[in-house]
């Protein structure tokens, strides 16, 4: 009896909830169809000549480059500015709440740009939405990269500018996108080849600069030469001219930068959510350069170890799908398809792009950078963070904060991210609280942004960044004491050693402590 009174309430509640539905949708005028949003995505080849795509969101060197290793292959392209607190006010009036901020920072910086060409220059509405693009990167994920075009959108609309085009190329499967030659954005080999290219030089004259700048004897003059790098690049990619001629140009700039490297300086490496730490403006409290200024050396994660990581995904999973007991015909399935023939693809791909890298490494200067091995940073992190979780950088951010302490990369990590960003502060308050407890003498620093709070964060990284001077303090006097000389002696000896792409045998985290034991007799 119960029972059945138990079913007839329930009964009733569905018939409320159905009838409700009805209500609402047809309130919305959307009958009993599925809403589906009006995306604007017309862009023919013809209308190349006289549109504009604006690309944003990596470090300032890499959307330099990329805009003129576009502009090489028939476009138009120009770069947003480095989103600043007036773009992320722009995010936060604009767009949904809630949302993480580098949502805010970088969908009220295009919203920004576009209310400057509006009320500013006086440039049109209907001109801007015409004639005007936004070009971004797209992925499968549970955050930003899932739900960014959808942000803009709205944001846009809210704006004033219902149906301006926001583009995105797929970080997975993008090059095989193109669908004619009368589409304007032909998203094939010849563009993912200039991306890729301008993305990797990015990340090699972005090391350089952080390489230099904590040791230069003269102030400024490290970006005064990476600015003239940057003017050599851009040219370089504009009129498709030799990338390495131009690197090599850059490395006889680079190479007049005179350095002193004798002062012992903590190593500091910044990890995290992609863009937290990959942004150089007020996205992160311009974290990078303020650990400059306290006499740190900073050591930044590249793009291409985000490459390597998707290559490395892609492997796990389709050795993974080989275990399948039944048929695998899903979208990323291996029914009808040749694994081992993907397996030896994505093989040739991850010995493409570390070849690409080292080579325009040397090139410009860039010795002894090694690149991660995705296995290794996998196996470390496997204990504590399945390799099978995915989202943010998933296990990367544990391994690599395991083989930083292992093989004593740094004095200290930091890893900067999102206020509220489920992936990224899942491991760092969670997962790398049990690290810790397993290296008591790790230093690691969970930071967290907000877009404000640049004081107190600013504040918890000076605290954590004077137990890291002690430390390369005791690392250098360590080794001038192994080889028996005075900080007088040793940088005399060092001195002899002036050039800015000299680099010694890693044994310890400092430069100045390798350069020391590197010293014979």
């Amino acid at each position: 009896m119960y029972e059945d009174q138990e079913l007839d309430a329930q009964h009733d509640i569905e018939k409320e909830l159905a009838a409700f539905r009805e209500e609402e949708a047809g309130r919305m005028g959307l009958g009993r169809g599925v809403y589906k949003e009006k995306i604007n995505t017309d862009f023919k080849a013809a209308d190349r000549a006289h549109t504009t795509l604006w690309v944003s969101g990596l470090t300032f060197s890499q959307d330099l480059f990329v805009a003129a290793a576009l502009r090489g292959i028939g476009y138009r392209v120009d770069v947003l500015d480095v989103p600043d607190n007036a773009a992320l006010q722009f995010g936060k009036e604009f767009g949904n709440r809630g949302q993480c901020n580098p949502t805010y920072f970088t969908v009220g910086n295009l919203v920004k740009h576009l209310c400057r060409l509006r009320d500013e220059q006086g440039v049109p509405t209907k001109e801007i939405i015409e004639k005007h693009i936004f070009l971004t990167a797209g992925a499968c994920g549970p955050c930003r990269f899932g739900m960014y075009v959808t942000e803009y959108r709205k944001a846009l609309r809210d704006a004033g500018f219902d149906g301006f085009r926001v583009m995105l190329f797929q970080q997975q499967g993008g090059v095989k996108q193109a669908t004619g030659d009368e589409v304007g954005l032909q998203v094939n080999a010849a563009f993912g080849w200039a991306l890729a290219r301008s993305m990797l030089v990015g990340d090699v004259v972005g090391l350089m600069g952080y390489r230099l700048r904590p040791y230069e004897v003269e102030p400024g003059s490290t970006d005064a030469a990476i600015d003239g790098c940057r003017r050599i690049m851009v040219k370089a990619f504009e009129t498709n001219g030799s990338i390495l001629a131009g690197l090599i140009r850059c490395r006889r700039l680079l190479g007049k930068v005179r350095l002193d490297r004798s002062q012992p300086k903590p190593v500091v490496s910044v990890i995290g959510e992609f863009w937290a730490m990959t942004t150089e403006g007020d996205g992160n409290y311009h974290l990078q350069r303020f650990l400059e200024q306290e006499g740190a050396e900073v050591e930044i994660q590249p793009i291409v170890n985000w490459f390597l990581f998707m290559i490395w995904e892609n492997r796990y999973d389709t050795e993974q799908r080989l275990t399948l007991r039944e048929q695998d015909g899903g979208r990323k399935g291996l029914d009808g398809k040749d694994a081992r023939k993907k397996l030896l693809g994505l093989q040739a791909a991850e010995v493409a792009v570390r070849g690409l890298f080292q080579t325009y490494a040397k090139a410009i200067g860039l010795h002894g950078y090694h690149l991660p091995d995705m296995n290794q940073i996998a196996a470390l992190a496997k204990p504590y963070y399945d390799n099978a979780v995915r989202g943010g950088e998933a296990h990367m951010e544990v391994g690599k904060l395991i083989h930083f302490i292992q093989d004593r990369c740094n004095h200290l990590t930091i890893s900067v991210k999102p206020f509220g960003c489920m992936p990224s502060s899942g491991v760092s308050d969670g997962v790398q609280t049990i690290v810790q407890s397993l290296y008591p003498d790790s230093l690691f620093l969970p930071l967290e942004t907000t877009g404000d709070g640049k004081v107190n964060a600013h504040s918890r990284v000076q605290m954590v960044l004077f137990r890291a001077r002690q430390r390369a303090r005791e690392e250098y006097e360590a080794a001038l004491a192994q080889k028996n000389l005075t900080a007088d002696e040793a940088k005399t000896r060092i001195s002899g050693k002036v050039s800015a792409f000299y680099r010694p045998r890693h044994e310890v985290a400092g430069m100045a402590a390798n350069l020391v034991l590197s010293l014979r007799g």
